[in-house]
């Protein structure tokens, strides 16, 4: 009798065992090691801190399954889903906090969002599907009923688990602790290779659902399987982003590369615009003490507005360049036609 009981226990034992010499192996091993080397060769000290080691992880990961998402919900029009999907998670840690508060538990509220999210996603691609609702009444009425029931919980405490959440409201560089950098890493690696898996049909349903469906294609799958990798994304940046900004990874990036010609080139620009925000806000919020999720949506409000400025120039320099050469082209045609008037 003890012994299917014994087995299983020390099965998961191997599988923590496991589970911390990974995580060791990356964090210490490799991402560690590379940082305190560029520690030295460059002599920012804050590289070798290992908080700011797990932060600037935290910020590499976020900014590659953000956009990576993102980019099939900007083009689909369906940008806030996102939105919609972290105040979703912002129920479901007020859930998980509120369990562990009444109920004595000890449940990880990252979990509790995680859930939370997951099913809020579904029920959004079901309203759609099904309820004949338009998107963004479905996405609204989600949106204001996980912010409602979040808000409830709140309260039911007498404000007692509200200390606890501003962390995931707001999001923290300290919140980042090694359990965390090694799950969103984990992430990251499950969203890559899912997106790699399903990349056809996704861009397919993404430019063309009637002619997904005609050619076969379960659209519906692929729409669920799409809502659940961004709530995904939205529960793993939540830690460093916070519910209220986390959405702006999803979108703002995305809408930075979107002059860039090719699917797959604008995918690769959104990760490096994403990349850029995340590691300069998170550098800029260390040293200036200052909310990581802020800093991070406005160096990418800024590199959405630079890329912007920058292609507007240069339509109008490309303009101001044809203009020339055709007013050269007129002058031209009137002297050739005015020397033959007065040589006829």
């Amino acid at each position: 009798m003890y012994q299917p009981i014994r087995s299983a226990g020390n099965a998961s034992i191997a599988l923590q065992s496991a589970t911390s010499r990974l995580l060791d192996a990356v964090l210490d091993g490799l991402w560690g090691t590379a940082l305190d080397a560029l520690a030295r060769v460059t002599g920012i000290e804050m590289l070798g801190s290992p908080f700011m080691q797990r932060a600037y992880l935290a910020a590499v990961c976020v900014a590659i399954v953000g956009p990576l998402v993102g980019v099939f919900l900007v083009h689909r029009e369906m940008a806030m889903i996102g939105d919609t999907l972290a105040h979703s998670a912002f129920a479901g840690v007020a859930a998980g906090l509120f369990a562990n508060s009444i109920l004595a538990v000890s449940v990880p509220p990252i979990f509790t969002a995680l859930v939370v999210a997951a099913v809020a996603a579904l029920l959004v691609q079901t309203l759609v599907d099904y309820a004949g609702a338009y998107r963004d009444t479905s996405l609204a009425i989600v949106l204001t009923g996980s912010f409602a029931v979040g808000s409830v919980l709140i309260t039911a405490t007498d404000g007692g688990i509200a200390v606890g959440i501003n962390a995931y409201l707001f999001g923290s560089l300290a919140t980042v602790s090694r359990t965390n950098a090694g799950s969103l890493v984990a992430t990251t690696a499950v969203v890559v290779v899912v997106v790699a898996a399903a990349y056809r049909p996704l861009v397919y349903v993404t430019f063309d659902e009637i002619g997904a469906r005609a050619a076969g294609l379960d659209v519906a799958r692929y729409n669920r399987l799409l809502a659940v990798l961004t709530a995904v994304v939205v529960v793993g940046a939540m830690q460093i982003m916070g519910v209220i900004l986390v959405a702006a990874m999803l979108v703002i990036p995305v809408a930075a590369s979107t002059s860039v010609t090719g699917f797959k080139r604008s995918v690769a620009a959104a990760v490096a615009v994403g990349q850029f925000a995340t590691v300069a806000g998170v550098t800029v919020s260390y040293w200036y003490d200052v909310a990581a999720g802020g800093t991070i949506v406005l160096v990418a409000i800024a590199s959405y507005l630079a890329v912007g400025a920058r292609n507007r120039l240069r339509i109008r320099l490309n303009r101001g360049g044809t203009r020339t050469e055709s007013d050269a082209e007129t002058r031209a045609a009137v002297a050739r036609d005015g020397g033959n008037g007065e040589n006829g």
